[in-house]
């Protein structure tokens, strides 16, 4: 796990294997806050660690995150969430979706955007 200002980097691309998550906590809007940071290629997004069915943190170890073929799992219910957009496809929430936090690349350094 990383933690991180509103200044400083996230993480490096390369922390994060390719097609899984990591986590990060960073200072977002004031508050130190867990964040899921998911690659795909070189593509990353991320979410606040947080599932909307009942606020319990998606990691079933802290910063050990269930990610198969593109989805995010819930540890403690098992919704499903697309890693690219966090939209909910199945589970006790589906239609909802996890609260998005802005990111980008720049040089291989992911940064709140």
């Amino acid at each position: 796990m990383t933690t991180s200002t509103d200044t400083a980097p996230l993480c490096q691309l390369d922390d994060i294997p390719d097609g899984n998550a990591i986590e990060v906590e960073a200072m977002v809007a004031g508050e130190l806050e867990s964040l899921l940071v998911y690659r795909d290629g070189g593509q990353v997004s991320a979410f606040y660690n947080v599932c909307p069915h009942a606020g319990r943190r998606l990691d079933y170890a802290p910063g050990r995150f269930l990610v198969r073929n593109g989805l995010i799992i819930c540890a403690a219910h098992g919704a499903t969430f697309t890693a690219g957009d966090g939209n909910c496809q199945t589970g006790p929430c589906k239609g909802d979706r996890l609260r998005a936090v802005a990111v980008s690349v720049t040089n291989g350094t992911v940064h709140l955007a």
